[in-house]
Protein backbone atom coordinates (compact mmCIF):
# COMPACT_ATOMS: atom_id res chain seq x y z
CA UNK A 1 0.00 0.00 0.00
CA UNK A 2 2.65 2.45 0.83
CA UNK A 3 4.48 2.00 -2.86
CA UNK A 4 1.16 2.43 -4.56
CA UNK A 5 0.85 6.07 -2.12
CA UNK A 6 4.21 6.90 -2.97
CA UNK A 7 3.72 6.37 -6.83
CA UNK A 8 0.29 7.99 -6.81
CA UNK A 9 2.03 11.07 -4.98
CA UNK A 10 4.84 10.78 -7.50
CA UNK A 11 2.87 10.75 -10.90
CA UNK A 12 1.34 13.92 -10.45
CA UNK A 13 4.84 15.62 -10.27
CA UNK A 14 5.63 12.84 -13.33
CA UNK A 15 3.08 14.41 -15.44
CA UNK A 16 3.72 18.10 -14.91
CA UNK A 17 7.59 17.38 -15.24
CA UNK A 18 7.31 15.62 -18.44
CA UNK A 19 4.86 18.28 -19.77
CA UNK A 20 6.73 20.71 -18.75
CA UNK A 21 9.88 19.89 -20.29
CA UNK A 22 7.56 19.18 -23.75
CA UNK A 23 6.48 22.79 -23.25
CA UNK A 24 9.90 24.03 -23.26
CA UNK A 25 11.13 21.86 -26.36
CA UNK A 26 8.16 23.65 -28.52
CA UNK A 27 8.73 26.71 -27.72
CA UNK A 28 12.28 26.59 -27.98
CA UNK A 29 12.06 24.67 -31.59
CA UNK A 30 9.52 26.85 -32.14
CA UNK A 31 11.12 30.24 -31.57
CA UNK A 32 14.14 28.88 -33.70
CA UNK A 33 12.10 27.68 -36.83
CA UNK A 34 9.99 31.11 -36.66
CA UNK A 35 13.80 33.13 -36.48
CA UNK A 36 15.69 31.47 -38.85
CA UNK A 37 13.73 30.13 -41.07
CA UNK A 38 10.24 32.08 -41.03
CA UNK A 39 7.93 28.62 -40.31
CA UNK A 40 7.02 28.76 -36.96
CA UNK A 41 5.05 25.59 -35.67
CA UNK A 42 1.42 25.79 -36.65
CA UNK A 43 0.15 24.02 -33.75
CA UNK A 44 2.18 25.74 -31.55
CA UNK A 45 -0.78 28.02 -29.80
CA UNK A 46 -2.50 24.80 -29.89
CA UNK A 47 0.57 22.89 -27.50
CA UNK A 48 0.92 25.47 -25.43
CA UNK A 49 -2.80 25.92 -24.27
CA UNK A 50 -2.58 22.35 -23.79
CA UNK A 51 0.78 21.60 -21.98
CA UNK A 52 -0.15 24.94 -19.41
CA UNK A 53 -3.29 23.37 -18.52
CA UNK A 54 -1.76 19.69 -17.74
CA UNK A 55 1.48 21.69 -15.88
CA UNK A 56 -1.03 23.51 -13.63
CA UNK A 57 -4.20 21.36 -13.29
CA UNK A 58 -2.15 18.12 -12.63
CA UNK A 59 -0.23 18.92 -9.67
CA UNK A 60 -2.94 21.33 -8.28
CA UNK A 61 -4.42 18.33 -5.71
CA UNK A 62 -0.95 17.45 -4.12
CA UNK A 63 0.14 21.07 -4.04
CA UNK A 64 -3.53 21.91 -2.29
CA UNK A 65 -3.02 18.79 0.05
CA UNK A 66 0.22 19.82 1.58
CA UNK A 67 -0.50 23.25 1.73
CA UNK A 68 2.15 24.59 -1.00
CA UNK A 69 0.19 27.65 -2.12
CA UNK A 70 1.99 31.14 -2.29
CA UNK A 71 0.54 32.74 0.74
CA UNK A 72 0.56 36.19 1.63
CA UNK A 73 1.44 35.97 5.86
CA UNK A 74 1.12 39.76 6.97
CA UNK A 75 -1.18 38.55 9.61
CA UNK A 76 0.26 35.45 10.58
CA UNK A 77 2.47 37.12 13.42
CA UNK A 78 -0.77 38.45 15.06
CA UNK A 79 -2.68 34.83 14.83
CA UNK A 80 0.64 33.16 16.12
CA UNK A 81 0.21 35.62 19.27
CA UNK A 82 -3.66 34.08 19.11
CA UNK A 83 -2.38 30.89 18.32
CA UNK A 84 -5.13 30.84 16.24
CA UNK A 85 -2.53 29.82 13.16
CA UNK A 86 -4.01 26.02 13.42
CA UNK A 87 -7.52 27.34 13.16
CA UNK A 88 -7.46 29.49 10.63
CA UNK A 89 -5.50 26.62 8.78
CA UNK A 90 -8.60 24.82 9.19
CA UNK A 91 -11.44 27.27 8.23
CA UNK A 92 -9.05 28.14 5.31
CA UNK A 93 -8.87 24.48 3.91
CA UNK A 94 -12.25 23.74 4.47
CA UNK A 95 -13.68 26.91 2.90
CA UNK A 96 -11.46 26.93 -0.24
CA UNK A 97 -12.36 22.82 -0.73
CA UNK A 98 -16.19 23.38 -0.54
CA UNK A 99 -15.53 26.67 -2.40
CA UNK A 100 -14.10 24.83 -5.85
CA UNK A 101 -16.69 22.08 -5.80
CA UNK A 102 -18.71 24.33 -7.74
CA UNK A 103 -16.55 25.58 -10.46
CA UNK A 104 -15.74 21.64 -10.90
CA UNK A 105 -19.10 21.26 -11.53
CA UNK A 106 -19.28 24.10 -14.12
CA UNK A 107 -16.55 23.36 -16.00
CA UNK A 108 -17.88 19.62 -16.42
CA UNK A 109 -20.73 21.39 -17.80
CA UNK A 110 -18.85 23.89 -19.84
CA UNK A 111 -16.88 20.19 -20.94
CA UNK A 112 -20.35 18.74 -21.97
CA UNK A 113 -21.36 21.82 -24.04
CA UNK A 114 -18.00 21.57 -25.35
CA UNK A 115 -18.46 17.82 -26.74
CA UNK A 116 -22.06 18.62 -27.58
CA UNK A 117 -21.20 21.59 -30.37
CA UNK A 118 -17.86 19.42 -30.94
CA UNK A 119 -15.53 21.78 -30.58
CA UNK A 120 -11.90 20.65 -31.54
CA UNK A 121 -8.06 22.56 -31.15
CA UNK A 122 -7.36 24.98 -33.99
CA UNK A 123 -4.53 22.90 -35.60
CA UNK A 124 -4.40 19.54 -33.30
CA UNK A 125 -7.89 18.94 -34.11
CA UNK A 126 -7.78 17.07 -31.28
CA UNK A 127 -11.46 17.54 -28.96
CA UNK A 128 -11.01 20.74 -26.61
CA UNK A 129 -13.67 18.98 -24.16
CA UNK A 130 -11.20 16.00 -23.11
CA UNK A 131 -9.39 18.99 -22.14
CA UNK A 132 -12.01 20.37 -19.78
CA UNK A 133 -13.14 17.40 -18.58
CA UNK A 134 -9.13 16.67 -17.42
CA UNK A 135 -9.33 20.36 -15.72
CA UNK A 136 -12.71 19.55 -14.09
CA UNK A 137 -11.93 16.37 -12.50
CA UNK A 138 -8.60 17.70 -11.15
CA UNK A 139 -10.42 20.36 -10.10
CA UNK A 140 -12.86 18.17 -8.29
CA UNK A 141 -9.85 16.42 -7.01
CA UNK A 142 -8.19 19.63 -5.97
CA UNK A 143 -11.52 20.68 -3.82
CA UNK A 144 -11.51 16.91 -1.79
CA UNK A 145 -7.58 17.30 -1.04
CA UNK A 146 -8.69 20.70 0.61
CA UNK A 147 -11.25 19.22 2.38
CA UNK A 148 -9.33 16.28 3.66
CA UNK A 149 -6.74 18.78 4.33
CA UNK A 150 -8.82 20.71 6.29
CA UNK A 151 -10.41 17.72 8.17
CA UNK A 152 -6.72 16.12 8.66
CA UNK A 153 -5.91 19.37 10.57
CA UNK A 154 -8.57 19.55 12.92
CA UNK A 155 -9.15 15.55 13.79
CA UNK A 156 -5.26 14.43 13.66
CA UNK A 157 -3.02 17.31 12.46
CA UNK A 158 0.19 15.31 13.24
CA UNK A 159 -0.60 13.14 9.95
CA UNK A 160 0.28 15.86 7.60
CA UNK A 161 3.93 16.38 9.17
CA UNK A 162 4.80 13.25 8.00
CA UNK A 163 5.73 12.31 3.82
CA UNK A 164 4.27 9.42 1.99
Amino acid sequence: MQTVLKFLVALPAAVAGTALFALMLVTFTDVMLRSIFNAPIQAGADLTRLLMAVIVFSVLPLLSFRGGHISVDLLDGVFAKLKIIRVLNIIVSLACGAMLFWPAQRIWVLAERSRSYGDVMEYLNAPVHVLIWFISALTLLTALALTARGLILAIRPGLLDSDP
